[in-house]
């Protein structure tokens, strides 16, 4: 099967004025979501030259739990948030508009 004959589709679908359904957009708003935030993780830990192990014990996680945070395959809820920022030496910063989401960790100052 040759799979050139799909991008003109799509690209000829979006031309013509195809809509996402609300539940797309949600969707793919809260995968976007995910990734920032899993980027955000990844790089703050190796920023800080931490292993996945470190930061699950800082955390009081799971090696697995952490690895699944910075896969992007789960979005920790507001306590284990707090955790992950304690553990970073980092403020969390999370940006939140309707076609945007940026998630960042601000290091803490060196006392």
């Amino acid at each position: 099967m040759s799979h050139t004959r799909w991008r003109p589709t799509r690209e000829r679908t979006l031309t013509e004025g195809y809509a996402e359904s609300p539940e797309v957009t949600t969707e793919r708003a809260e995968a976007r979501l995910a990734m920032a935030f899993a980027k955000a993780v990844y790089d703050r830990r190796k920023e800080l030259g931490l292993s996945q192990a470190e930061v699950a014990e800082r955390t009081g996680l799971t090696q697995a739990k952490v690895s699944r945070i910075e896969g992007a395959d789960t979005i920790p809820m507001l306590p284990l948030l707090r955790r992950l920022a304690q553990a970073l030496d980092a403020s969390l910063n999370i940006a939140l508009d309707s076609d945007h989401e940026e998630v960042t960790f601000t290091a803490h100052p060196a006392a």
